[in-house]
């Protein structure tokens, strides 16, 4: 598959990154937004299952990976990222795409909804929603806030499968590394480093539950409304619950939701049941 590297400027300036997958004279292109700590590079597993069906364009979220960290943290909120999505759609003269959002992109996706609802064809988000369950947040705090250098990749993969594997029992030691040379970067001096700002986890683990602001929440979810959604749930997820799952598809007039076994948060989508769904989801958008 052909790829391509995409630099542009986001709002304030700064400069940020995402790579494209397939060819740009696609019919349907497929926006791809990470998580919280992670980048462009968590989506090449699903990318390099679902083939050409589409035209994927992966971010670096600003802060992560290729792209620039911000000068002012106070920067790193969904809806300032939801603002330099809007400047990369139009540095490529994308006038409508899909949405596959995990975690953190998937809150992204529900800004983009209420932000810029005519340039959403349909939306995938994957294992979050408008409540998001305390527990998984104290338990991301408890590694995201300390980013320390490992002295070698082998180290690195030891440490991602220490911190994960109770969240991808399945993975085995190939995969742990594959995941590290995802989530790490390595340093002039040989060693490994997580790939993003620490500044982005300032805030991971202060918030509160408050009606008021879940209320906000599943208000900025009825902008999704408008659009096809698929909803995809790891089995054992602690941040999207299944209540809150089955209340975003019982709202939702076109929603489909899917939960993939034996994975927490967030499931990978290569696994068969993801590429599944996903798949049969672009399908119908590249049709209408």
């Amino acid at each position: 598959m052909q790829t391509e590297d995409i630099r542009y400027r986001a709002p304030d300036g700064l400069e940020l990154y995402a790579k494209r997958y397939g060819s740009e004279d696609a019919s349907l292109t497929a926006l791809c937004m990470h998580g919280l700590t992670r980048n462009h590079k968590d989506f090449e597993p699903m990318i390099a299952e679902l083939g050409g069906r589409c035209q994927f364009i992966s971010v670096d979220v600003r802060g992560r990976a290729n792209s620039e960290w911000a000068k002012d943290p106070e920067t790193y909120t969904p809806a300032v990222y939801a603002g330099d999505m809007a400047a990369l759609l139009d540095s490529l003269h994308l006038k409508k795409v899909a949405l596959i959002g995990t975690s953190m992109g998937g809150l992204m996706s529900m800004v983009m909804a209420a932000s810029m609802p005519d340039r959403i064809r349909g939306i995938v988000m994957n294992d979050i929603g408008p409540v998001v369950e305390k527990a998984g947040l104290d338990r991301i705090a408890s590694y995201a806030n300390s980013v320390e250098p490992e002295e070698s990749w082998t180290a690195a993969a030891a440490t991602v499968e220490r911190v994960q594997t109770d969240i991808f029992p399945d993975l085995s030691g190939e995969d742990w590394m594959a995941f590290a040379r995802r989530t790490y970067r390595e340093m002039e001096d040989g060693r490994v480093i997580l790939d993003y700002d620490p500044a982005i986890t300032r805030t991971v683990g202060e918030v509160k539950p408050d009606p008021d602001v879940q209320a906000q929440m599943w208000q900025l979810f009825s902008a999704t409304h408008a659009v096809p959604l698929l909803v995809i749930r790891g089995e054992t997820s602690d941040i999207l619950s299944p209540e809150t799952a089955d209340k975003m598809i019982e709202q939702h007039p076109d929603a489909r939701l899917v939960t993939i076994p034996h994975v927490g948060h967030a499931p990978l989508l290569d696994e068969p049941e993801a590429v599944s769904a996903i798949s049969d989801f672009l399908n119908r958008l590249g049709a209408e």
